[in-house]
């Protein structure tokens, strides 16, 4: 603990010129590995989810991490060409390293260390994100848990990744097999990816990791590796581990799915219900896809144009214009034009909206 809150203080304090002097770009979403359960020692990718930042999806951004170690130390106002973050889409960005590698650390000094502390910032240090950490999972257990499979997480959904481990040691013929692999299916074999290992890009495809001491992992996403149609509702998969030549395999296996519970639909408003030319015009979107962080507004009172932008995030953006001191001095209105666009241009209001006279 004590060094999970000393990090945070270096992040914070030991460098004051910096946080003061940078733009806030706002909070790191949701973060993601790939593998999702994997030993410091291997290649992974690690995905974080910028849709609720100021970042823009043109914009080159770069790892500044300093715990387990600090990689590119001395570099916080010129990123290196290899801290330099790849952009997947949708307002997501990854990075892919090898721990032990990256931070020049072996497993258990990166075990007894605080954890991934860091920031994602812009090429000159100009723009950079809150500090934010990714979780590690340690999968340490199952090599002592006595169990044939287990999965990460328990209960997968369709469009994020799972590790399903394997435990050869328990079923009788795996000794010394040259490789192992996942035949399996989706909804009891409703769809399936066979292994057929005479296709060598196939036998590729299910071939398990070895871990080592006959251990074993798979590491998929659902609807890309079955290449399940849009709407396809995942109840579980079925499937065996079988050994390279089918001299044997674990037997039927099962994993259900866990629901897959779509995101609530965009809600758009103004408010309050009724205004004059003498109030404030709220707009609020809630909901908000991903990448969508910003709104923007052209008001048309009569002769007079106004236009703006409010920024935001994926729960909600909101914002006011003031038609107090916009529309003073215009005569006779009985009705603004608002028309309201997202960042990325698609229409989400163009309605006359009614104003109230006022006693005079």
């Amino acid at each position: 603990m004590k060094k999970v809150i000393y990090t945070i203080l270096l992040a914070l304090f030991l460098a004051p010129g910096f946080v003061q002097a940078q733009e806030a770009a706002g909070a790191v979403g949701p973060t993601s590995s790939f593998p999702v359960v994997y030993k410091y020692d291997e290649k992974v990718t690690w995905y974080f989810d910028l849709s609720g930042t100021t970042f823009t999806e043109t914009e080159d951004l770069y790892m500044w991490i300093w715990s387990p170690s600090e990689p590119d130390a001395g570099n916080f106002e010129n990123s290196s060409d290899f801290a330099k973050l790849k952009y997947e889409g949708n307002k997501i960005w990854s990075f892919t390293l090898t721990p032990t590698v990256y931070f020049s650390k072996t497993p258990e000094e990166i075990a007894a260390s605080a954890g991934f502390w860091f920031r994602i910032k812009n090429k000159n240090g100009s723009k950079q994100s809150d500090v934010a950490s990714i979780a590690y999972t340690d999968f340490s257990s199952f090599y002592t848990a006595n169990e044939l499979i287990r999965s990460y997480p328990l209960k997968p959904t369709i469009d994020k990744p799972v590790s399903i481990l394997f435990n050869s040691n328990l079923k009788d013929g795996f000794a010394g097999v040259p490789s192992v692999h996942f035949h399996s299916g989706l909804n009891n074999w409703a769809v399936s990816q066979e292994y057929q290992a005479w296709l060598p890009e196939v036998s590729e495809k299910t071939k398990l990791k070895d871990l080592g001491n006959g251990f074993y992992r798979m590491d998929l996403i659902p609807q890309e590796y079955y290449h399940t149609e849009p709407g396809f509702v995942m109840e579980n998969i079925t499937f065996l581990m079988v050994a390279k030549d089918w001299s044997t395999n674990s037997g039927d296996q099962i994993i259900y799915a866990g629901e897959f519970v779509p995101p609530p639909p965009p809600v758009f408003r103004f408010f309050p219900s009724q205004i004059s030319q003498k109030d404030f015009l709220g707009m609020s979107r809630k909901n908000n896809e991903v990448g969508v962080n910003k709104l923007t507004y052209t008001i048309t009172a009569g002769s007079k144009i106004i236009s703006g932008e409010f920024s935001g995030g994926t729960a909600e953006i909101k914002g006011f214009v003031n038609l107090v001191s916009e529309l003073n001095g215009v005569p006779n209105l009985t009705e603004i034009h608002v028309l309201v666009k997202d960042n990325k241009d698609k229409t989400i209001s163009d309605t006359s909206i009614p104003l109230k006279t006022l006693d005079k």
